[in-house]
């Protein structure tokens, strides 16, 4: 039972809390931890800021650390733009496993939220000379008992221009609310104009605009993602649960989100 209680602190920020777990562990239980409660340990410290400590505490595992460990490290590196360690990290599973798609993915993203194109672009070159391909995201969206799917800027539906009429509304008021693009998860050498234009039509946010379009506002919007939800769309859903007065419920790669008046219900930790 140890091992969810680890994992719930980590996703509620709760570092001292998830020491005791951990080293409660063997000592108290006799429970010897596997790679899945260090990978636990890296993630929390990793989200907490403390990637030095978590590097660290890496290096002084028993065992010897598996992709799941050096993704948490990775994974925090992009939250908190670390370059350095996310570079030993991305390594690191990489030489276990060339072929694994997202580690290019993030470490490309680490290094173009820092503003290093050329490096971003090898990256990415890189992984398109062994054959790789990043999963393109998609989200669905249930209304009147039938699913719709979405991609990024996608065009195909036959309502697609209410869906994007709704898109640039909601944003008119989200930025009415203090909502502020977070544009440095775009991933082109473009400017901030373009930028926002890209975030707004994430696949998420087109599934949302079109469940508000085609349900009654007594209805919960349901949407399913493919992949974790970025960031900015995370925040924009929140913004968006506020203004429209609706509950929106996305279930992502990581989890389920709930959100109502304005908040969710993963605490913003996911």
């Amino acid at each position: 039972m140890l091992w969810p209680c680890s994992s719930g602190t980590s996703h509620a920020g709760l570092v001292d809390e998830g020491w005791h777990y951990f080293n409660c562990m063997n000592r108290d239980h006799h429970i010897i931890p596997q790679e899945e409660h260090y990978a636990c340990m890296v993630d929390l410290l990793g989200r907490a800021g403390q990637l030095d400590e978590a590097h660290e505490f890496i290096n002084i595992m028993p065992i010897e650390p598996g992709p799941d460990v050096w993704g948490a490290l990775l994974g925090a590196c992009r939250i908190h733009n670390n370059v350095e360690i996310g570079k030993l990290a991305a390594e690191h599973i990489l030489a276990g496993n060339a072929n694994t798609a997202g580690a290019y993915v993030v470490l490309s993203n680490i290094y173009a939220a820092s503003g290093r194109w050329d490096d971003a672009s090898k990256v990415i070159k890189a992984m398109r000379e062994r054959g790789i391909s990043k999963e393109p995201g998609c989200s669905w969206v249930e209304v009147e008992k039938r699913v719709y799917p979405f991609l990024v800027g996608d065009r195909s539906h036959p309502q697609t221009e209410e869906i994007y009429a709704m898109v640039e509304r909601l944003a008119v008021q989200m930025k009415a609310e203090g909502y502020v693009p977070n544009t440095g998860l775009v991933l082109h050498d473009v400017d901030d104009e373009q930028k926002e234009c890209i975030l707004s039509y994430h696949s998420e946010k087109l599934a949302i605009a079109f469940g508000l379009i085609g349900t009654t506002p007594d209805k919960v919007i349901r949407v399913v993602k493919n992949l974790r939800v970025c960031i900015d769309c995370h925040t924009a859903t929140k913004f968006i649960s506020k203004i429209v007065g609706r509950e929106i419920i996305v279930r992502d790669a990581n989890r389920f989100h709930h959100f109502k008046n304005g908040l969710c219900s993963c605490g913003d930790y996911w």
